[in-house]
C-alpha cells in the first residue's frame, strides 16, 4: 500500500531545489490522492481570486460624474488594452519573483530547521525538513501574491485616462 518517498524536488524558473529529508516517510496512496485533489482545488480557487489585478482609482471629477461608472470602466479597459498593445505589460518578472521567494523561503527554512534539529540532535534532518517547508511556503506565497503593475503600464494607462478627461489618483 505505502510507497517510500525518496526526495522532494521543486523546479521553479530553471532552479531545482532538492530535499532528501523524507526518506523514511511512507504515503498511503488513497489518502495521498484525496489530499492531492484537495490541494489542487484550493490552489485553483485561490488562483482565480488573484486574477483581478490592481486598477486605477479615479477622482470623482466633473467628467466622471457626467459619463458614469460604466463608461469609466469601459475607458479603463480600453486604456489597459492600448497599454498592452504598445508593449507595456501589466506584470513583469513574475517567474523571477516566484523563484526568488522559493529560494529565500528554503534558505530561511533550512536555517531554522537546523536550529530546531540541533536541539534534538538531528541538525541535518531538521535543516532538510525546514528547507522543504520553507521552500513550499515561499513558493505558495509568491504564486498567490499579486505583483504590482509595471511603472510603464501604470504611466501609460494614467496618461490615457487623463487625455479622456479622468483624474487617476492611484491604483488598488
Amino acid at each position: 500500500m505505502g510507497e517510500s518517498v525518496q526526495a522532494i524536488v521543486w523546479h521553479v524558473s530553471g532552479l531545482t531545489i532538492r530535499s532528501a529529508c523524507c526518506q523514511n516517510l511512507t504515503a498511503d496512496r488513497s489518502k495521498g490522492d484525496s489530499l492531492r485533489t484537495l490541494v489542487i482545488v484550493c490552489l485553483l480557487c485561490l488562483g482565480f481570486m488573484g486574477c483581478a489585478g490592481p486598477k486605477p482609482v479615479l477622482y470623482p471629477n466633473t467628467h466622471l460624474k457626467e459619463v458614469g461608472e460604466d463608461a469609466a470602466q469601459h475607458d479603463i479597459t480600453e486604456c489597459q488594452q492600448l497599454a498592452e498593445e504598445a508593449g507595456a505589460t501589466p506584470a513583469e518578472g513574475k517567474g523571477e519573483q516566484v523563484a526568488t521567494s522559493t529560494v529565500v523561503g528554503g534558505g530561511i527554512g533550512a536555517a531554522s530547521g537546523a536550529v530546531g534539529g540541533a536541539i534534538v540532535g538531528a541538525a541535518g534532518r531538521g535543516a532538510g525538513i525546514g528547507a522543504a517547508a520553507g521552500a513550499t511556503a515561499g513558493l505558495l506565497r509568491a504564486l498567490l501574491r499579486r505583483p504590482p503593475p509595471s511603472q510603464a503600464y501604470i504611466n501609460f494607462v494614467n496618461r490615457c485616462l487623463r487625455e479622456r478627461g479622468y483624474d487617476p489618483v492611484g491604483w488598488q
